[in-house]
């Protein structure tokens, strides 16, 4: 596994996890939503150790993560901000939320901060129609939202960065 450029320890766990599936071959899906929640994302090197842990060919495990919206090949930011652009939601102005916070946070749709913290993210239909516009923010859904509305979730966001910040202090002591 040293051939790698990613965080061994983490490949030898995504090994045991695809080593524990019975029919591992018909599990890339599964296998590529664990590998990405363990590194965040699926870069070409994890994307290749799964062909190779498989047999498969290199282009079917990219074939499938490109595929589906869920997976991503750059990293994401430590917050996802999620606006959804389906109908209802642009109809109620979703577009300009999208701007704010793009304006706000200075980086452009689809991207993720220098500092690795957000990454915001357009999606289509969210099925909460009668909560238009919606913004999901790691997780959380929050409807109605106005422009002026970004700069609360943003603080909102910036509250539990420094519980989190004291969390990592403590666990580094």
């Amino acid at each position: 596994m040293g051939e790698y450029k990613v965080d061994s320890e983490k490949l030898s766990k995504l090994s045991s996890y695809i080593e524990s599936l019975d029919h591992a071959e018909g599990e890339l899906i599964n296998i590529l939503r664990e590998a990405q929640e363990m590194f965040g994302y699926l870069p070409a090197e994890v994307q290749l150790f799964i062909a190779r842990k498989l047999g498969i060919p290199a282009a079917k495990v990219y074939g499938v993560a490109t595929f589906y919206s869920y997976f991503t090949m750059e990293p994401r930011g430590k917050h996802i901000i999620s606006v959804c652009l389906g109908t209802a939601c642009f109809v109620k102005g979703a577009d300009k939320i999208v701007d704010e916070f793009r304006k706000q946070l200075n980086i452009k749709e689809g991207t993720t901060s220098e500092d690795g913290m957000y990454t915001i993210d357009s999606i289509r239909c969210v099925g909460a129609c009668g909560l238009a516009p919606v913004v999901i923010v790691d997780g959380k859904v929050h409807g109605r939202v106005k422009p002026e509305d970004v700069s609360a979730i943003i603080k909102e966001i910036g509250q539990e960065a420094p519980d989190e910040q004291n969390l990592i202090k403590q666990n580094a002591q």
